[in-house]
């Protein structure tokens, strides 16, 4: 399954606007996407309630993963990009 890892881009990590566009995202995709912080649980990338619950600060390595590696690397760059700009 493809997955790959980025540093959260948001200057105040992954809280609820960034969780929100994160989540439409994937469910826009239509594919299953999971997001995961080390020495956590995944969570459901579609969840914006999920997403905060990583407590992702700006930095953070979060590893995407979904069977499709187009929705991979969209989500990634979502997760990577500063969204409170």
């Amino acid at each position: 399954m493809p997955s790959t890892t980025v540093a959260v881009g948001s200057a105040i990590g992954l809280h609820a606007r960034p969780a929100a566009v994160i989540a439409e995202a994937v469910a826009d995709s239509g594919v299953d996407v999971t997001l995961e912080v080390a020495d956590a649980e995944p969570v459901d990338g579609g969840s914006a309630l999920m997403i905060m619950t990583l407590g992702a600060t700006k930095g953070t390595e979060v590893t995407v993963t979904a069977d499709d590696q187009a929705t991979v690397d969209k989500i990634a760059a979502l997760v990577a990009s500063d969204l409170d700009a």
